[in-house]
C-alpha cells in the first residue's frame, strides 16, 4: 500500500467536493454547504468563481471550457465536533423546502451561471452528485438523491448533451450512485454506489448507450467492493486504467482498484470524509483531496500517473 502525507492546501471550505484541476496549478471546488464555487491557489489564497446557489457537488470542464455542475439542491447539515457532516438525524439528508437538483454550466470568466436540466422524462433530479465530461462534450453524471424520515431515493446514471437540448437515463442503482468516470479508452463508463461500496461498470456502446450488467435490477456490471462497511463517494481513473476510489469513515482514504475490480493500493487520510480526487501537474502525479469534513484541500505525491481528462482546463 502506497503512503505519503499529504500537504494541506487551504482549510475553512463549507464542505469542498468536485475538485478540477487548473493549467496554472489553482484548484477549482465546489463548496456544498454555501453554493459557492472556489479556486484555491498553490499557495492556499481562495477567490470567488461563482455563487450557483442550492448545494453544488461534482465539477467538470467541457468542450467548450466552461464548468459543468452537478448541483444537489442543498442538504440538512449537523455540526459534529466541529466537523460539517451532510446529514440530519435519522439519517435524513433532504431539506423540508426542497424543490430538486439540476445540472448547471458556469462561465469561468464571468461567473454567469445557466441551469441546463432539472428533470429528465418528467422525473425531476433530485441529488446530482458527480460528472464525467466524453471526448465529444457528452455530460455523464449521477444523482445519488435524497433521503426521508420514510424513504429513500434510488440512484441514477444519465447522459446528457452540453447544450440542454437532450437527457437520457442510462441505468438505476439500489443505494445510489455517486463518483463517476470513463476509462482512458473512453469505451467503460465507471460508477460506485456510496451506502453499498460497490464499483460498476458500463461498456460504452454510442454516445448515452451503454450495455452490459444486471437487466432486472438496471446496474452495471459488478467489479468489486471497499472495505466492510465503508462508503464510496467520488472517484478519478489512473492513466494506467486503474480506479481511485474515495472512501470514506472505515479506513478512510483513497482505494485504488484495477480494471478487473481487485484493490490494488490504499492511501489514507486524515479525515473520516475524503469524498474527492482529482490529478495535476506537469506529470500528473499531483494528487487532490478533499477532506470535506474538516473542510480542507488536501496535496499529495501520487505513485501513479492520473488520466489526463478530455478537456483540460
Amino acid at each position: 500500500m502506497a503512503s505519503a502525507e499529504p500537504t494541506i492546501v487551504t482549510e475553512g471550505l463549507a464542505f469542498p467536493e468536485g475538485p478540477v484541476a487548473m493549467a496554472d496549478g489553482s484548484v477549482i471546488v465546489t463548496e456544498i454547504k454555501t453554493g459557492m464555487l472556489t479556486r484555491v491557489a498553490p499557495d492556499g489564497t481562495k477567490s470567488t468563481v461563482a455563487d450557483v446557489g442550492g448545494g453544488p457537488n461534482g465539477l467538470a470542464i467541457g468542450a467548450d471550457g466552461a464548468l459543468y455542475v452537478c448541483n444537489n439542491g442543498g442538504f440538512i447539515w449537523t455540526d459534529m465536533a466541529g466537523m460539517n457532516i451532510p446529514v440530519g438525524p435519522n439519517g435524513v439528508s433532504q431539506l423540508p423546502d426542497h424543490t430538486g437538483g439540476s445540472i448547471q454550466r458556469v462561465d469561468i470568466s464571468t461567473g454567469d451561471v445557466t441551469t441546463l436540466y432539472t428533470e429528465c422524462d418528467g422525473n425531476r433530479l433530485n441529488g446530482p452528485n458527480d460528472i464525467v465530461v466524453d471526448k465529444d462534450g457528452g455530460l455523464w453524471f449521477t444523482d445519488l438523491g435524497k433521503t426521508r424520515e420514510r424513504d429513500a431515493d434510488r440512484g441514477f446514471v444519465y447522459w446528457a448533451k452540453p447544450d440542454g437540448s437532450a437527457i437520457k437515463q442510462i441505468a438505476v442503482g439500489g443505494t445510489g450512485y455517486n463518483g463517476i468516470g470513463l476509462s482512458p479508452d473512453g469505451a467503460r463508463l465507471y460508477s460506485v454506489e456510496t451506502s453499498a461500496g460497490h464499483l460498476f461498470a458500463w461498456d460504452i456502446t454510442g454516445p448515452g448507450e451503454v450495455t452490459g450488467g444486471n437487466p432486472l435490477t438496471g446496474g452495471g456490471i459488478f467489479l468489486g467492493h471497499g472495505p466492510v462497511h465503508a462508503l464510496f463517494d467520488s472517484l478519478a481513473i489512473e492513466a494506467n486504467g486503474n480506479i481511485a476510489v474515495a472512501t470514506l469513515l472505515t479506513g478512510p482514504g483513497i482505494t485504488v482498484f484495477n480494471p478487473d475490480g481487485q484493490i490494488v493500493d490504499h492511501v489514507e487520510m486524515p479525515d473520516p470524509m475524503p469524498t474527492n480526487i482529482c490529478f495535476g501537474g506537469d506529470d500528473m502525479q499531483t494528487a487532490h483531496v478533499t477532506l470535506s469534513a474538516m473542510g480542507k484541500l488536501a496535496r499529495i505525491d501520487w505513485p501513479r500517473p492520473g488520466l489526463k481528462l478530455n478537456f483540460n482546463s
